[in-house]
């Protein structure tokens, strides 16, 4: 049911992803390091810019494309699917959003062209789902943001060509709707040469091998006043949002890895003789494909309606979650049923349902833990209390 324009982008990256990006997956997962030569072309193809503006180098298309796009790579490889969907909707999408033109004017551009690429600091080791336990602070001095502390699982912050690195940080007190003191919370751009900020060595991870992440120390950086990113006060509320749509581009590259399992479970399932007969033959694999099919079927439905609610500007958090959690929860299920079917061939990491059974973990954790997104949509449902404070 996708519109002609996008179901050519489809089938484009469709075809990258089996030609340039599967082939060279299990290599790259093994080095454990980012392919940028495979990010370049990515950039050559115009896929970091498809929702920024033509003015900006950008495609000027609808997040919907984003959302294309990373389901077709997340097929066969996540790493390189997270890279797209993290370097665009959490590194680009909000200086879109909240920068003022002299930002966007001086960042966009190389982001969109895939030249660079920007990276997102929200968590800590004491504030991921709970961000209002941030410790990062930044005090203002002579025009001067200083900021200390630290961060830890940034995606894309450790990259040759990481520009960048937006972060929260407490900037002061503030009125709390209770009328008690809370944090204010405000978000400030760091580049990624800023004396002081230090990248400390990437993490050893189950999976996701390829992407790049590290943790951050902030010791004393000092960057201008103008680099605010948005309202100063107003980080709270702008990196919610920002995570709202992050949302939708990581329930895609959920629907690509359930997408991509079925498709080897169904090849498998095809190929393999068992007792004289494909394997597909016998009731309960068939059944167990079949229900593999039900849940790509559904969750790509979810990241559908949530990817055109946003483009239409109409409310979309409760959809974001529900389709993350569904579609979490289908690559999570594809990935164990097809590791299954392909039996002890599906236990090598060189098989890539194996790698998609790894990497798939992390995305009932990542933007925003699976119960964060329950207690998401239980507010909507008129249960505002449901996430504990």
């Amino acid at each position: 049911m996708l519109p002609e324009d996008h179901q050519r982008l489809a089938a484009q990256v469709r075809d990258f992803a089996d030609e340039v990006v599967a082939p060279a997956s299990y290599t790259y997962d093994t080095e454990r390091r980012l392919p940028m030569e495979i990010i370049a072309e990515m950039g050559r193809m115009g896929l970091f810019g498809l929702p920024v503006p033509r003015e900006f180098d950008g495609q000027g298309r609808d997040y919907l494309s984003l959302c294309v796009a990373v389901e077709q790579l997340a097929r066969v490889d996540q790493s390189i699917a997270v890279t797209l969907e993290a370097g665009l909707g959490l590194g680009t999408m909000p200086i879109l959003s909240y920068g003022t033109r002299a930002q966007q004017e001086r960042y966009l551009p190389s982001l969109a062209r895939g030249e660079q690429l920007a990276a997102f600091g929200l968590t800590e080791a004491d504030a991921g789902s709970d961000a209002g336990a941030t410790r990062t602070t930044a005090r203002l001095e002579d025009g001067t943001w200083v900021i200390d502390g630290s961060k830890q699982f940034i995606t894309n912050s450790g990259t040759p060509i990481t520009s960048l690195i937006t972060v929260t940080a407490v900037t002061g007190q503030k009125e709390g709707r209770d009328g008690k003191q809370v944090p204010e919370l405000s978000t400030i751009i760091v580049p990624a040469n800023t004396p002081g900020l230090t990248v400390l060595p990437s993490y050893d991870k189950v999976g996701w091998h390829t992407s790049d992440t590290h943790p951050l120390l902030l010791e004393d950086v000092r960057v201008p006043e103008e680099n605010l990113l948005g309202e100063r006060g107003r980080g709270f509320a702008n990196f919610l949002a920002s995570l709202d749509q992050g949302r939708v581009a990581i329930a895609a590259l959920c629907v690509g890895a359930a997408q991509g399992c079925l498709e080897q479970a169904v090849e498998r399932s095809k190929s393999r003789i068992v007792f004289d007969r494909p394997l597909g033959e016998h009731q309960h694999v068939a059944f167990t494909l079949a229900r593999m099919q039900a849940r790509v079927a559904g969750a790509r439905a979810l990241m559908h309606e949530a990817a055109r609610r946003l483009d239409a500007g109409m409310p979309f958090s409760k959809e974001a979650s529900i389709a993350k959690l569904v579609g979490s929860e289908a690559a999570a299920d594809n990935a164990r049923d097809a590791c299954h079917i392909w039996g002890g061939q599906g236990f090598l990491n060189e098989n890539v349902v194996a790698r998609h059974y790894r990497d798939s973990r992390v995305l009932q954790v990542g933007e925003g833990t699976n119960e964060v997104q329950l207690a998401i949509i239980a507010r909507h449902l008129g249960f505002p209390n449901a996430l504990a404070r």
